[in-house]
This record gives structure tokens, sequence and C-alpha cells, in this order.
């Protein structure tokens, strides 16, 4: 059996995938320009908190709350015209929730580089 490894996935996914710092992020953020979207697992944001104004969005039901076809969609929850920003704690999961979202076909799309520990770092406010 030939499987790929998770770290080529993401490797494969960096090269496909926009990736922006937590600066620029804010930025977007500040500038009402972008939906960010935390993927991290419940128990991360209860143990380490949440970024002020982020969506949660579980990686396990990015695709399904994003799909209008899908009876767990999240009509409303987002705004579909501005960049999706996505973040998790360290870069991989949500670079590959980037490259997926592509593949859905949605076009403004991007993630963090560094994730939450890079954003905890920033001038993001931690809430």
């Amino acid at each position: 059996m030939n499987i790929k490894s998770s770290k080529t996935l993401v490797t494969e996914a960096l090269s496909e995938i926009k990736t922006i710092s937590p600066d620029e992020a804010l930025s977007m953020m500040n500038e009402d320009k972008c939906n960010l979207i935390d993927i991290r697992d419940i128990r991360e944001l209860e143990r380490d908190g949440r970024v002020e104004n982020s969506n949660h969005i579980p990686r396990g039901m990015l695709e399904f709350w994003l799909d209008p076809d899908s009876p767990y969609f999240k009509d409303g929850k987002l705004d579909m015209n501005k960049e999706i920003v996505l973040f998790c704690a360290g870069g991989m999961r949500s670079a590959l929730a980037a490259k997926t979202l592509k593949d859905m076909g949605f076009e403004k799309v991007s993630h963090i580089d560094g994730g939450f520990g890079a954003i905890r770092n920033s001038k993001f406010k931690i809430v």
C-alpha cells in the first residue's frame, strides 16, 4: 500500500492555497473584508481561548456547513462575498481545509500561517 503522508498532503496544499500572516488577517478583519474562521476542536477553544470576532466551525463540519446543498448548511452564518480566512492551532489543518474549500469552488480562501500560536503573539484579542 502506497499512501501519502499527512506531511505530503500539507505541503501540496500549501503550494496551492493563499497563506497570510496574522497581521494581514487582522487588517482584513478590521476592514470587514473577511470571515475569520477558527476550525479548532471545541476543547481547544475552551482550553486556549477564542479569537475575538471569529466564527467557530469545527474542521469536521466545515464542508457541510458551507455547502448550500447540505442539510447542515448554516445559511447566513458567513458573508459569502468576503474572503474566508481559516486558522487552526498551528496551520496544518487550516491548510488542508483551505485546499478543500478551493476544491469545492470557493475562490476567496486563505489560511493564517502559524495558526492560533502565531495569532496569540499578534495584536488579535483573545477572549
